[in-house]
C-alpha cells in the first residue's frame, strides 16, 4: 500500500481492536520528492504507525455455479473482513537536506 501521513486506508483484517495502535514494519520504500529511501528488499529501520479505526465485513460477492440443461445451480456468499486504518506517522524516513545560506 501507499501511504501518507493522515489517509485511512482499507486493508485485510488485523489481529487487534478498534482504537488500538498499530505498527508495520516491512517497508519497501521511504520519503518523498528527491529525498527518497529504497530497501532491498526492505528499509532497515523503516515503520508505519497507524490506528485501527473499524473492524468490519465488506460487502457480500455472490457465487454462483452452473450446469446448462442439467437443473444444476448453486449460490454461495462471501463476506470478506477488512481493517480500516489511519496512518499517523513514520519512523526510519530520511533527513530534509537544508539549503545552504549564501554570505
Amino acid at each position: 500500500y501507499r501511504a501518507v501521513k493522515g489517509d485511512t486506508l482499507k486493508i485485510e483484517k488485523l489481529d487487534a481492536a478498534e482504537g488500538d495502535a498499530v505498527e508495520f514494519d516491512q517497508v519497501l520504500m521511504i520519503g518523498e520528492g528527491d529525498n527518497v529511501k529504497v530497501g532491498a528488499p526492505l528499509v532497515s529501520g523503516g515503520k508505519v504507525k497507524a490506528r485501527v479505526l473499524v473492524q468490519a465485513k465488506d460487502k457480500k460477492v455472490d457465487v454462483i455455479k452452473f450446469r446448462r440443461r442439467q437443473n444444476y445451480r448453486r449460490t454461495h456468499g462471501h463476506r470478506q473482513h477488512f481493517t480500516l486504518v489511519e496512518i499517523t506517522g513514520f519512523t526510519g524516513a530520511p533527513r530534509k537536506q537544508a539549503a545552504a545560506a549564501e554570505e
